[in-house]
């Protein structure tokens, strides 16, 4: 199909754009998180939903297709736009905005309100400004504010959700500096090598979905768990820039879901796992129905439902709540809500307020009576191109 080959939307009666699709793939997975950290909140000698012998967390699955995703779209980010500083201005207004009102709120409002502790105590606190500063900046990202949760059954983490943001950035400058490289002169063939590397050390690290990795931290962010989210994240960009070579078909995606299933308690299971996240969600994505192009305020709040999920179900269990089921059926659609209030209050009016500031310059076409372009029909020209309305969710 001239959809799935090319990676850009193309008209179709049966598929929606794909970035249709991801969005909606992104939403579904933020409500398996919200699902799987539902257990070990008010269970914390467990990991993960699944049983302990099952050795897989759905949480973490979807974590490997985030990834993959995200290094399809961001590749194609790069792609439309080679400017290293329009591409960065794009991907921290992406990120930061919804970001800095969850750190805020959770700092001004919650904390206040919920810590154990008097009002001089907490704001004296370092820590208190700790998390603030550190969690904005990503990189010195801070679990703990002072007083909050400690009475709950998993006091450790104040938005535990967040660890994984520091390691998406980080997959932002991949892309950036292949982007580079390659306009440099360098062969693209270069991101195998960087998949290789990667691999090796994957090997070394053992990172697991219960286990960081032995390989300790970069500033706040552990090294081992960065390697393995990267590995899907060059996967997908892999499968954006050879998108003419890869065939997307579901059968073949069903064919890599059985081999993980069959080898997922063999070593074998760390390099299946991210190409079947990966290539699985790039499939669906292409493969979306098109009667699902409905209002887009209703699934582009996946991003916001992610970083609020976690404060959201610690303040339920606060309240009282300790049976898990419970806590999921009260978290999903109070974190749903709070992405969708994220997505129209946040995200949506900095992309357009800010978004101008980072826009592609026009190519100028040769204005000759021989090869002027026809003006498309007033509707199309009404209807902003597919794929910029996507970059704005990326």
């Amino acid at each position: 199909m001239a959809q799935q080959r090319t990676g850009r939307h193309q008209p179709s009666k049966t598929y929606a754009d794909p970035n249709i699709g991801f969005a909606w793939l992104r939403l579904f997975g933020a409500i398996t998180v919200v699902i799987d950290h539902s257990s070990p909140l008010v269970h914390p000698e467990r990991l993960t939903i699944f049983p302990a012998n099952w050795e897989a967390s759905p949480g973490y699955v979807v974590l490997m297709a985030f990834f993959g995703m995200s290094g399809f779209q961001i590749s194609d980010s790069w792609e439309r736009d080679p400017s290293w500083w329009r591409f960065a201005g794009r991907r921290l207004l992406r990120i930061m905005p919804p970001l800095l009102v969850v750190v805020f709120f959770t700092t001004f409002v919650i904390g206040p309100l919920f810590t154990t502790m008097s009002a001089g105590e907490y704001w004296s606190d370092l820590q208190t400004w700790r998390y603030l500063v550190g969690t904005s900046l990503l990189f010195l990202l801070q679990h703990l504010l002072p007083g909050v949760f400690v009475d709950n059954p998993y006091p450790w983490s104040v938005n535990g959700s967040l660890w994984t943001l520091p390691m998406e950035f980080v997959g932002y400058v991949v892309v950036l500096v292949l982007g580079l490289l390659v306009a440099a002169g360098v062969t693209r063939l270069l991101v195998f090598a960087v998949l290789a590397g990667l691999l090796v050390l994957d090997t070394m690290y053992q990172a697991t979905f219960g286990f960081q990795g032995d390989a300790g931290s970069l500033l706040q962010v552990p090294i081992g768990s960065l390697v393995s989210f990267l590995v899907p994240f060059v996967l997908g960009v892999i499968a954006h820039q050879f998108r003419d070579r890869i065939p997307l078909r579901p059968v073949i995606a069903l064919g890599l879901l059985a081999t993980w299933i069959a080898l997922h308690w063999t070593p074998a299971d760390r390099y299946v796992l991210p190409l079947m996240a990966t290539y699985g969600a790039i499939v669906l994505a292409h493969r979306w129905p098109r009667r699902l192009e409905v209002d887009g305020r209703w699934f582009f709040g996946s991003y916001g439902m992610y970083i609020w999920a976690f404060p959201v179900q610690q303040l339920i269990i606060l309240a009282g709540v300790r049976d898990q089921w419970v806590l999921m059926a009260l978290a999903v659609p109070a974190a749903y809500l709070c992405g969708v209030l994220s997505w129209c209050l946040v995200e949506a009016p900095t992309q357009r307020g800010l978004r101008k500031y980072f826009v592609t310059p026009r190519r100028v076409e040769p204005d000759t009576i021989e090869f002027r372009p026809v003006a498309a029909p007033a509707a199309a020209q009404r209807r902003p191109p597919s794929m910029a309305r996507s970059d704005r969710r990326r």
